[in-house]
C-alpha cells in the first residue's frame, strides 16, 4: 500500500465521524459534505509525519472549517426569507443509536444551536455529543482550556433554558406522529386538537422558494386548521390525490416525508412536551434543503 493509499484509508476510517461533527455544527448536510471535502484537501497537503493522533487532528480541521463557514454564513441566515430551519436528514437503521445520539441531531436542538456563537456551538457539540474532554476541545478549536470551559458553561445554560430533553419515549412519539398524520390526512380537527399542546408552534421553511408562512404559526386551533387543510387543497401546486405521505425517521425521531411523483415536497417533524403533546412542528419545504432526504440515503448519527 502506498503512502497516499494509507492516508486515504485513515481519512475514510474517520469520514463518518467528521460528517457527524460537521452536520451538527453547520445544520446542513450539503455544507457538512463540503467541509469534510475541504478537510480531505488539508489532510492530503499536511505533513502527517508530525501527526500522532489522526482522529484528533481531523476533528480539529473540520471543526475550524465549520466555524469559519458559520461565521461567513451568519449574514445569509439573518436575511433569509422566513424562519431558517436545518436541512433534514434521514436517520435510523442503526440499532446502536442511543437516545443521546438521536437527540443531538434533533431539529429542535439544531434550531437552538443556531443561536449560539460558532465557538460555543463547536464546544457544545464536541463535549455533549462526542464526549471530548475540555483539553481535547481546546486543542481542536485552538483556544485555552479556560476559554473552552467558559464557552461550554454558557452554551449548556443557553441550551438548557431553551431546549428540554426528550420527554416522550420513541414508541409514544411514533404512535403520536402516526395519529397526527392520519388526522391531518382526514381533516380531523378534533383529533388534531387532542394531540396538540395549546401553545404549539409551527415553523415553516420555504426559503422564499415556495410559499410558506413567513412567521411562526402559534396556537392549537390555527395549527390544526393548517394541517387539516392539507388533505383537501393543493400543496405547492400538487393536488392531494397526487401527493404521497410516508413515515420516516428524520433527525433521530419519527417524521413524515411528503412527495409529488417527481420530487420531495417537504418534511415534517414533531417535538413533544412533558405531557406527551406536540409542542413544536418543523416543516421544511425549501427545495434546496431536501436533497439529503431526496436521495433516500440514511445518515449515521453515530458519535464515535
Amino acid at each position: 500500500m502506498t503512502g497516499a493509499d494509507a492516508d486515504q484509508q485513515v481519512f475514510q476510517q474517520y469520514r463518518g465521524l467528521l460528517i457527524s461533527v460537521a452536520y451538527r455544527l453547520l445544520g446542513t448536510a450539503a455544507d457538512a459534505e463540503d467541509a469534510v471535502q475541504d478537510a480531505w484537501i488539508k489532510w492530503s497537503a499536511a505533513d502527517r509525519s508530525q501527526v500522532t493522533d489522526p482522529k484528533a487532528y481531523l476533528v480539529r480541521i473540520v471543526s475550524n472549517l465549520a466555524m469559519d463557514r458559520l461565521r461567513s454564513t451568519r449574514h445569509q441566515r439573518e436575511v433569509y426569507v422566513g424562519p431558517w430551519l436545518p436541512e433534514p436528514i434521514l436517520t435510523g437503521g442503526d440499532a446502536a443509536e442511543t437516545v443521546l445520539e438521536a437527540e443531538s441531531v434533533s431539529m429542535a436542538l439544531l434550531v437552538v444551536l443556531e443561536t449560539l456563537s460558532p465557538l460555543e456551538r463547536a464546544v457544545f457539540v464536541l463535549k455533549e455529543a462526542f464526549g471530548f474532554s475540555h483539553a481535547e476541545i481546546a486543542e481542536a478549536v485552538e483556544r485555552s482550556e479556560a476559554a473552552v470551559r467558559q464557552a461550554a458553561h454558557r452554551a449548556r445554560e443557553h441550551v438548557r433554558a431553551r431546549r428540554p430533553r426528550f420527554t416522550a419515549d420513541r414508541t409514544h412519539r411514533r404512535e403520536a406522529t402516526e395519529r397526527f398524520f392520519t388526522a391531518a390526512a382526514g381533516g380531523d380537527m378534533n383529533s388534531l386538537m387532542e394531540l396538540l399542546s395549546p401553545d404549539v408552534t409551527l415553523w415553516t421553511d420555504g426559503g422564499g422558494k415556495v410559499r410558506q408562512a413567513l412567521r411562526p404559526v402559534v396556537g392549537a386551533t390555527t395549527v390544526a386548521s393548517w394541517f387539516a387543510a392539507m388533505g383537501t387543497v393543493p400543496y405547492q401546486g400538487v393536488e392531494p390525490a397526487d401527493m404521497r405521505a410516508e413515515m420516516a425517521e428524520i433527525n433521530g425521531g419519527p417524521g413524515m416525508v411528503l412527495s409529488a411523483p417527481d420530487r420531495v415536497l417537504a418534511t415534517v417533524t414533531l417535538d413533544f412536551d412533558a405531557e406527551g403533546r406536540i409542542s413544536a412542528i418543523h416543516n421544511v419545504a425549501n427545495p434546496d434543503k431536501l436533497g439529503a432526504v431526496g436521495t433516500r440515503t440514511p445518515h449515521s448519527v453515530r458519535t464515535h
